[in-house]
């Protein structure tokens, strides 16, 4: 792979160096211009990996004269964030400091506030960045005081200067005159869903492997999936995790999210762990949803790498569960008799504000009297059936019990 050494020599060093993003760091980009005006203000960057998010903090700090300081929330403590804004004090930050905080979606409330005094009087500017939604992930307070700034995938046409740059910069090392033509450099750019760094990656290996010409097929050789992580890997994965739980396999459960977390994707597995605890447990244990959810809020809160206890707890709890699919079975039958055009009219008798003829089902013995509640064109309809589990088999016998009749 490419090393250190080499990743640090592609990096662009200027703005007119930085492939896409062309509405943020073009001639008329608006970083480009607020930071030409010596506007410096605190920002978040958002967008997927590869997009230059790094890239382009470590030029505003070059063209602004800042102390440039990274750091990975993955990764990173509440210490070693203190240690840098202790450095404030000294003299050779007169500058100022620009901390980068990468992947910002793992720190948790409380490191995230810790950044507050230090961002509001002056001493610290602060770029995050996050592959995430940021007014899911980020505390409000840092965002009502910073500016979102949104990177988009480098469109192939694009990462092809990148690329070929990189293959002047390894024929140069290398002592070669290796070549390749335009459309195996956009092939290469396109396979890796606008992720620079993967495609120069990409790039390296086709390089060793060609003799003198870099071709599609050499490429292919590497078994490129069209598509980026995120599109294909990540998606295999969750439905692996899914699947799992659903199969009542606690082994396979807990080893997908040991294998997502190990990628970074703390958030999907809390996302699909929701998902499951309604779709595959459902009725059958509806406390599930509950826990499940107490669990990732409390991933989140702790962050890499203690969130893997309470996302473990939960996918096995999900895994070792009753199952039932009832509830997600209803509404699926519900929705396609919408999607045909059926129940547009509710009962008259439901409607506001005089429901004449409604009859209010606590007046009656056990709470309940027999009405039509569905649409005419519905009122027959069964969305919902019964599951072979213990809830649901004792709210059965409960309906049965205040209908007076078999279900």
């Amino acid at each position: 792979m490419i090393n250190k050494r080499t990743a640090d020599e592609l990096r662009p060093k200027s703005f007119d160096d930085i492939v896409g993003q062309e509405h943020l760091f073009g001639k008329n980009g608006v970083i480009r211009k607020m930071i030409g005006a010596g506007r410096i203000t605190n920002m978040i960057f958002y967008g997927p990996p590869g997009t230059g998010k790094t890239t382009a903090a470590e030029i505003i700090a070059r063209e602004s004269d800042m102390v440039f300081h990274k750091l990975n929330a993955t990764s990173a403590s509440l210490t070693d964030v203190k240690n840098i804004l202790n450095s404030t004090n000294s003299i050779f930050c007169t500058g100022g400091i620009l901390l980068y905080l990468d992947e910002i979606q793992y720190f948790n409330k409380k490191q995230q506030q810790s950044l507050l005094e230090y961002i509001e009087d002056g001493r610290v500017t602060l770029i995050a960045s996050t592959t995430e939604n940021p007014h899911f992930y980020v505390y409000n307070a840092i965002i009502s005081r910073s500016s979102l700034f949104e990177f988009k995938p480098v469109p192939p046409n694009e990462g092809v200067r990148a690329l070929r740059r990189a293959l002047d910069y390894l024929n140069t090392e290398n002592g070669t005159d290796k070549r390749a033509e335009d459309e195996t450099l956009f092939y290469i750019a396109k396979s890796t869903g606008g992720d620079v760094r993967r495609s120069i990656v990409l790039l390296e290996n086709a390089y060793f492997a060609a003799d003198d010409t870099l071709t599609q097929d050499i490429v292919d050789g590497f078994n490129v999936r069209v598509g980026n992580f995120d599109d294909d890997t990540h998606y295999d994965l969750l439905s692996c995790l899914q699947k799992s739980i659903r199969g009542s396999d606690p082994d396979a459960a807990a080893f997908y999210v040991a294998k997502l977390l190990s990628l970074g994707e703390l958030i999907s597995v809390c996302r699909r762990l929701q998902v499951i605890a309604s779709e595959d447990i459902g009725a059958a244990y509806p406390m599930a949803a509950v826990i499940t959810r107490a669990c990732c809020e409390s991933a989140k809160e702790l962050g890499m790498p203690e969130a893997k206890i309470p996302l473990a707890n939960a996918a096995i709890m999900l895994a070792t569960a009753p199952k039932s699919n009832s509830a997600y079975l209803a509404v699926g039958a519900a929705l396609e008799d919408i999607e045909k055009g059926l129940g547009r009219e509710v009962p008259k008798h439901l409607q506001s504000p005089l429901f004449k003829g409604y009859k209010y089902p606590h007046d009656y013995p056990y709470h309940y009297v027999e009405q039509q509640y569905l649409p005419n064109d519905l009122k027959d309809r069964k969305y919902y059936v019964f599951g072979e589990n213990k809830t649901e088999e004792a709210a059965k016998a409960y309906a049965e019990k205040i209908k007076g009749k078999k279900l």
